[in-house]
């Protein structure tokens, strides 16, 4: 296939690129910045428009681009940010899909944030979105990507969280536990779905090539996990203590109260159920295996 990637540049899209350029596919990345490679191809969020041959020769295209979640406080400008950054660059392929007859498949990004803050009560793509900041953005997201023209297979990737040591939670937390700072966040209860990094972009591909998947996909592994197993897991894999509750009120100092209590405090226990049903099978199928594979620098 020949795939179209906006949002390369990222922790999932980099992987993404190295693995279908690896199993032969040939992959043209867009850019904001004047291109610097033959694979490279600029497209401008400003205006909606991408540089021809637009997307007419492509197969398919995955939408990645984003502003970054947790880059800072969520003031209103900030906000604003995230979601335009993510609705202009789904508006833009939409347009260009309207004109390019060979492009017939769509992926776009999302996020398990679409469920809102649910407990230990089990979630999968039949229900519905819920509340806050996090909830909003995935909604308009999605609504977005689902605008596609006619013909044009549509799957929404709501992912977890994605663990990798080049990035990501597990990135962000690996420092503080090597320095022995690291420890769960206020009782630990809440749940957290995840998936390895391999896995997501296995998935992503099985998508990609399954003409049979459509509309939201759980992008999350089998077995969520509670936030005090993944602190126990990591704390055993890195062979330091995690003694140290995370100190909550200074993070809402820093980041602001909404931001911590969406990203950090909530949780939701997502199933994969899509994916199971069209027999994808996950290589990392425990917390502490993908904790192991991610610290073993396997991407």
């Amino acid at each position: 296939m020949r795939i179209a990637i906006g949002g390369f540049a990222g922790l999932i899209g980099t992987a993404l690129v190295q693995r279908l350029r690896k199993e032969g596919h040939d992959v043209v990345t867009l850019t904001r910045h004047e291109p610097l490679q033959p694979s490279d191809r600029r497209w401008d969020l400003d205006t909606l428009s991408i540089a021809p041959p637009f997307l007419d020769d492509v197969d398919a295209v995955v939408n990645l681009a984003g502003a970054p979640i947790a880059g800072g406080r969520w003031t209103d400008e900030r906000k604003t940010r995230i979601l335009a950054s993510r609705i202009d660059s789904t508006r833009l392929i939409v347009r260009a899909l309207a004109s390019s007859p060979r492009c017939r498949v769509f992926l776009n990004g999302s996020a398990a944030g679409y469920y809102g803050p649910h407990g230990d009560e089990w979630l999968d793509e039949h229900d519905p979105a819920g509340a806050g900041f996090l909830a909003e953005v995935c909604q308009r997201w999605e609504a977005a990507a689902n605008s596609a023209p006619d013909g044009v297979r549509v799957a929404t990737l709501r992912t977890g969280q994605v663990m990798s040591s080049f990035g990501g939670m597990l990135g962000k937390e690996r420092p503080l536990f090597q320095c022995g700072l690291g420890g769960r966040i206020r009782d630990g209860g809440q749940y957290m779905s995840w998936i390895s990094l391999q896995d997501h972009v296995s998935a992503m591909i099985k998508i990609l090539t399954d003409d049979s998947i459509s509309g939201p996909v759980n992008l999350v592994g089998p077995k969520p996990c509670t936030n005090a197993e993944f602190t126990k897991a990591l704390a055993k894999a890195m062979h330091r203590p995690a003694v140290m509750p995370f100190p909550v009120p200074a993070a809402k100092m820093i980041f602001g109260s909404q931001l911590v209590e969406e990203t950090l405090c909530a949780g939701q226990r997502v199933r994969p159920t899509k994916l199971l049903e069209h027999g994808f099978e996950f290589r990392d199928t425990s917390i502490t295996e993908s904790i192991t594979s991610a610290l073993a620098g396997r991407r």
